[in-house]
């Protein structure tokens, strides 16, 4: 199984500065922190993990503070002899080669946290390097904590043996004690034992809520007059796991370390034991070595890929003007006027779009000039402004004038501000972010900061050092006008200097100048109206479903306890040992890091045939996932305004071209239970309305047959049948008829799993047989499809001599690795580059899609596109519409590609999501 390294830097940093000497070299700088933290990351590469990443905070504020605006507030700031240790430490991070994530507007912790969950989903091994307490909430059967420093390991039953409680009890744990450094209100003179004696008796924070009254003494006054502030406490403690990165987990390989750098480095702070290291190592060995970066496409005239812009003016400082009169204003009117590209950018309350107020807006019209509009800034003795709806007034014909070419970056949140003022913004032409993204998606984030620094070398200005960061952090709000102008129209101005230098790389490469006019920046306007619309969610099904669920675990529990013959804690590793292992006799097939038999998922996978107890605690463990993910949360983001849940759509998150969605993670609500599939009942229409879901069938198996020319592949879907069962017959070599469930399931199985370069052992593992039966299944459908393998072999020879494969319409996925020395690493992205144009096509169909439905629903108010989920179009349609809707919902969908085999769509309708398939 493939290892994922988390280090939490933010965590080791503070804990390598309080826990080591105050050191200094030579010229007086301090490097004890630094020490410490180089010490830890050189023993994290002797581990040799597949991916890893060195997570640090971001400068800035985050959701939690405008949630709690006294939270942190009684850390004190920075020690200066630490602050001055940061900068150092990221260089040398960079130079070893780890991914260095900094994401603002959260914390460390909901990077990792969100890592975690995608790679579990993945089926990756993790390890999160932390020493901070908290992280036990995201410990399961795959993620382990590791606190290098003091070399412990925290598992399961670590967790149970530190704190009393069960990891995903550790959130209401939290919540009861409090913290004093970050400021969580607890329940005074509650502590960790009595906190846990609640929750062994209890189960669960809600649950004591209840239960509030029946709790004597001193104790229970301090628990019933907390009661207000514990679900805050709660929502502060809790670690975020859907937080919309731009990167995946195997996209976290190790690169290329800088040997010259980091040995300036270590000469300047003098640490001689990674000095002798680097020089004593052979050459190409000095440190654990990434492979070699993405390769980019070919730059005009024969530019390096990763040269800066020839014209100085781009990395030049620039010159700005704040707006605060109707002189000035009139003069930036009328060069919106004239300008042949418009970049703007708003500033704002929140990175929520549907719940944020504008603040001001940025706009420039050539590269080094800009302008900052301000519109809400409202601390005492501010000086005058124009007014808010005067502005927009004025400015909203040119926004709404398509024959005006506008430019963003991430444009898709600035035209959901507009929105929420009436302002329908039309004529977006260009989104930097975009354009870096088609450009090439692996080469770098695609944050402003990040591409002002690869494409111009250009440092921005950060937020924090106009706002300030920690506990006396400001609002946008209340920043002067002067500093929030530099700050503001730096965004603008950036905006524009970077489409000056992506753009003539695009036009350089037709296919990839195709992919971004012709996909991306169509679609963006259309993203944004599904945001703006958002869904229904019936919170009393929700309501229902969690009691059903909890009703059904405790059925399980029951069950379970008659198995075994007494009653145990079910979510308790330890006591879940000893009944399988000690009482029942079970051989356990997986060990813990520490040696003990494990528990996790896989583990009683591997024993559930052999006793009916595993299969138990597995199905409780789904339906305690479901619910705690859920059937409890969903209600809990609707917007209050709206009364919908407002997703956020992500096109430049997934390299293979997908679009992800976040708050919620529509990508993720599971189907492949009937307790999961019944969440889908809770997304419904209003009354009059129906849910219309239209979904491809079998999107990316079609396209391998067109990509690959297979004839007996190509035969079995114009044959219009089964196509599984067809693959079948050819594998078993019996009539289609006399297939069996069994062999229709394998076919199935290969089918899709080569699609993901899926070996015999993977196979043998999901049939349920050995490897060799495995293989020779394989071999039999290589044999009856030679073009299949054709194609993948020819797929993977391309991707060594291109660095990148393509979509069908011309977009490319770079790939690291490929020549990597890990076998483990290579054979990834060898799999990675046979599966990408399927799934990067498959994306590419569905965007065309969207736009081709968008457009056809312009004039119409009679249904509304709401949601994407992987090859599937959910709707809104009003009932006496469906028909019309349908067919032509139908039509565009099958006519976003042409294919060498038919393009089918399924459509389903009804009252809810669920009853729509």
């Amino acid at each position: 199984m493939a290892k994922l390294i988390l280090i939490d830097g933010s965590s080791y940093l503070y804990r390598a500065f309080h826990a080591l000497p105050p050191l200094t070299n030579a010229y007086g700088e301090p490097t004890g922190a630094l020490f410490g933290v180089v010490n830890m990351l050189r023993a994290t590469l002797k581990a040799q993990p597949d991916y890893l990443a060195f997570v640090s905070d971001a400068p800035g504020p985050t959701f939690r503070d405008a949630m709690y605006d006294q939270y942190k507030a009684n850390r004190p700031p920075m020690p200066d002899d630490l602050r001055v240790q940061v900068e150092p430490m990221l260089a040398i991070v960079g130079a070893l080669g780890f991914p260095i994530l900094r994401v603002p507007g959260v914390e460390a912790d909901d990077v990792i946290g969100t890592l975690v969950v995608q790679a579990q989903a993945l089926g990756i091994e993790v390890l999160v390097s932390t020493g901070d307490k908290d992280m036990a909430q995201l410990v399961s059967p795959h993620v382990t904590l590791i606190n290098t420093m003091s070399n412990t390991v925290m598992d399961d039953a670590s967790v149970m043996e530190k704190f009393g409680v069960r990891p995903n009890q550790i959130i209401d744990f939290l919540a009861l004690t409090g913290d004093t450094v970050d400021n969580v209100p607890g329940v005074p003179k509650c502590g960790p034992k009595t906190a846990a004696k609640w929750l062994a008796e209890y189960g669960t924070l809600d649950s004591l809520i209840a239960n509030a009254d029946k709790v004597g003494g001193k104790i229970g006054e301090s628990l019933r007059d907390a009661l207000p502030r514990l679900p805050l406490s709660r929502d502060l403690v809790t670690i975020k796991t859907d937080v919309p990165l731009e990167f995946g987990p195997t996209e976290l390989a190790l690169r290329d370390a800088d040997v010259q750098q980091l040995r300036e480095l270590y000469t300047r702070y003098e640490f001689k034991a990674a000095l002798r290291d680097l020089d004593n190592a052979a050459p190409g060995e000095a440190v654990a070595v990434r492979d070699q970066a993405s390769p980019e496409p070919v730059a005009p005239e024969n530019q390096p890929p990763n040269a800066l812009p020839q014209d100085e003016a781009l990395s030049a400082p620039g010159e700005y003007e704040l707006v605060t009169t109707p002189e000035l204003f009139a003069i930036w009117l009328q060069q919106l006027h004239n300008a042949e590209l418009i970049a703007f950018d708003t500033e704002t309350t929140s990175i929520d779009a549907m719940r944020a107020d504008i603040v001001g807006i940025s706009l420039a019209v050539e590269p080094g000039k800009a302008c900052y509009i301000p519109l809400g800034h409202d601390y005492p003795g501010v000086p005058p402004q124009l007014g808010r709806d005067d502005v927009l007034r004025a400015l909203k014909p040119i926004f709404e004038d398509a024959t005006r070419p506008k430019l963003g970056q991430h444009a898709k949140y600035d035209i959901n501000i507009l929105s929420n003022y009436g302002i329908v913004v039309q004529g977006i032409q260009h989104d930097s972010m975009l354009e870096s993204y088609v450009w090439n998606a692996t080469a770098t984030r695609h944050d402003m900061d990040s591409l002002a620094r690869k494409y111009l070398g250009y440092e921005t200005i950060k937020y924090e050092q106009v706002a300030g960061k920690g506990a006396r952090q400001i609002s946008f709000s209340q920043v002067d006008l002067d500093t929030a102008c530099r700050y503001a129209a730096e965004d603008a101005d950036i905006t524009l200097r970077l489409h000056l230098a992506l753009w003539p790389k695009l036009e350089s490469v037709p296919a990839l100048r195709k992919v971004y006019q012709d996909i991306e920046i169509p679609l963006v306007p259309v993203l944004a109206k599904m945001e703006q619309r958002g869904v229904l969610i019936d919170g009393d099904e929700l309501r229902r479903q969690s009691q059903q669920l909890g009703k059904r675990m405790l059925e399980l529990q029951l069950q379970s306890y008659g198995l075994a013959g007494h009653e145990f804690n079910l979510d308790s590793p330890k006591q879940l040992q000893a009944v399988l292992f000690d009482e029942l006799g079970l051989q356990a097939k997986l060990k813990t890091p520490t040696g003990q038999p494990s528990t996790n998922e896989e583990a009683l996978e591997a024993i559930a045939d052999t006793h009916e107890l595993p299969r138990l605690i597995l199905d409780y463990r789904s339906l305690a996932k479901l619910r705690s993910t859920y059937t409890d949360k969903l209600s809990g983001i609707v917007n209050p305004r709206t009364g919908r849940v407002h997703t956020s759509y992500h096109q430049g998150s997934v390299a293979t071209g997908r679009i992800s969605s976040s708050e919620p993670n529509l990508q993720n609500i599971p189907v492949r239970t009937e307790e999961g599939r019944r969440i889908r009942q809770a997304f419904i229409a209003p009354p009059g309305w129906l849910v219309m879901a239209a979904d491809y069938s079998q999107i990316e198996l079609r396209i391998m047959a067109h990509l690959s020319g297979d004839e007996g592949l190509l035969r079995a879907f114009h044959e219009g049948g089964d196509v599984h069962r067809a693959t079948a017959a050819e594998v078993f070599g019996v009539p289609p008829e006399e297939i069996s469930t069994n062999q229709r399931r394998a076919a199935k199985a290969i089918n899709f799993g080569l699609m993901y370069g899926m070996s015999a052992f993977g196979l043998a593992r999901q049939l349920g047989v050995d490897r060799g039966e495995a293989s020779d299944y394989m071999g039999r459908y290589f044999s009856r499809y030679p073009g299949v393998r054709a194609f993948m072999d020819a797929t993977r020879e391309q991707a060594h001599r291109d660095g990148y494969v393509q979509t069908i319409f011309g977009r490319r996925l770079y790939l690291e690795n490929l020549n990597s020395r890990n076998q483990g690493l290579r054979q990834g992205a060898e799999r990675a580059a046979v599966n990408a144009p399927m799934q990067g096509s498959a994306a590419d169909i569905i965007k065309r899609a969207m736009i081709a439905v968008a457009d056809w629903l312009k004039q119409r108010d009679d249904a509304h596109m709401l949601m994407q989920v992987h090859d599937e179009l959910v709707f809104e349609v009003r009932s006496d519409a469906v028909d019309t809707v349908r067919a032509a919902v139908v039509e565009r969908m099958s006519g976003a590609a042409e294919l060498a085999v038919p393009l089918l769509v399924d459509v389903g309708v009804g009252a809810n999501w669920d009853e729509a398939h």
